[in-house]
């Protein structure tokens, strides 16, 4: 089954009020206004009104951002649907092909190959699959959607500079639908500060040069926080009896101290690293270790469910076994999952939405709730906690 789902890059990390950023109104006044920004930013008239001469609102692009239910599904259930025998023997394929792109990639940024391999994988296929919505008109309608306009507002702008370079054109530029570009889909901000010419042509051409993408998705990284030839998570073994308020990513102590309370890698040995316990469907499923690294994923996306996902689809391209998927208790349906975030936010937690997605907020809430009740705090939500609560 194919599944691509699009990164919405970094610019998550400090959202200004919403009142702080125009949107809504007539479609065609809000474009005049973005055109009048354009102008008084030092851009030209000519330029500003050849660049938006195109732009239209696109309803396929709202439809999209509102249909993200594939996240309310557990991580054994997400992962199976992303992680293919075939996305990891054409992911390793791939790994051999542009080996001197990895190479090259390690030596300078410190990324691990299986990382961008993972990206690379999960965001386009390889390069296959790279959206054909039209770029200009998605980010123009998720800024007047209001949303995150304080998202994709400054990516109009950013666009505006790439085809006064002539890295961009307004009528035929596509990728996905929040507005990425290219194999490893970034945002237009991200490219002008982070792309990189991989292949030494003198463009930086990520929609057709796998160096230009790796190459800048690397960079990307690194501006985000990675920590150059470190790990980012390792699937683990547990005791039964372990003390599951220690776990969650709030929780962080020395590899070697969660050793000595008996927390073993099932491969290899724990890095020389603070680390967390994650237990994404709780103390019965899979569980990992996971190291600094493992948060900048979350500067590339913020789904719990993807990010885990992703780190652990990166560790099998470089060769770690199918975890122990072990025997979760029953999780919560959707609807469930709602009434559940309802009664956390009644009770003063911040779950950060009620949308039926068990996110990093909703796992922390369900985790304190957890403790109160005398219950094994390992942050799954089931049927129990619910009607405890």
């Amino acid at each position: 089954m194919r599944l691509i789902v699009p990164f919405i890059i970094s610019l998550f990390a400090a959202a200004p009020a919403l009142a702080d950023t125009p949107c809504g109104g007539s479609f065609s006044g809000f474009v005049n206004d973005l055109k009048q920004e354009a102008i008084a930013k030092g851009h030209s008239r000519t330029s500003v009104e050849s660049f938006f001469a195109s732009v239209r609102q696109d309803p396929k692009t709202l439809r999209a951002d509102r249909s993200q239910g594939v996240f309310q599904k557990p991580f054994l259930e997400f992962s199976q649907m992303l992680i293919s025998a075939n996305r990891i023997n054409v992911g390793r394929q791939k790994a051999r092909q542009h080996a001197a792109t990895f190479d090259a990639v390690e030596r300078q940024y410190g990324v691990s190959r299986g990382v961008l391999l993972a990206f690379w994988g999960f965001e386009t296929d390889y390069g296959a699959f790279q959206g054909d919505y039209n770029t200009l008109n998605s980010l123009v309608t998720l800024a007047h959607d209001c949303r995150r306009p304080w998202l994709f507002r400054p990516q109009v702008f950013a666009a505006l500079t790439l085809y006064e370079r002539g890295n961009f054109d307004p009528r035929t530029t596509t990728g996905a639908w929040a507005g990425e570009i290219g194999m490893v889909q970034m945002l237009p901000a991200d490219i002008l500060e982070n792309g990189v010419d991989g292949d030494g042509d003198g463009k930086v051409s990520l929609k057709t040069s796998p160096q230009d993408a790796l190459m800048s998705g690397a960079n990307m990284l690194r501006d985000l926080g990675w920590r150059k030839n470190e790990p980012w998570l390792q699937e683990v073994v547990v005791p039964a009896d372990l003390d599951w308020a220690k776990s969650g990513l709030d929780q962080t102590m020395p590899a070697a101290q969660w050793a000595k309370l008996g927390v073993r890698p099932r491969q290899g040995q724990v890095a020389n690293l603070p680390a967390s316990l994650l237990l994404p469907q709780g103390r019965k499923g899979p569980a990992f270790l996971v190291y600094p690294n493992f948060r900048v994923f979350f500067e590339w996306n913020r789904s719990f469910v993807y990010v885990t996902t992703a780190a652990y689809f990166a560790t099998r391209l470089e060769g770690a076994p199918v975890y122990d998927r072990g025997n979760p208790d029953p999780g919560l349906s959707g609807a469930q999952m709602k009434q559940l975030q309802q009664k956390l936010r009644a009770r003063g937690h911040d779950v950060g939405g009620v949308d039926g997605i068990l996110g990093a907020k909703t796992r922390d809430a369900v985790q304190k709730e957890q403790i109160r009740l005398g219950l094994p705090a390992d942050a799954w939500p089931t049927p129990t906690l619910l009607s405890r609560l």
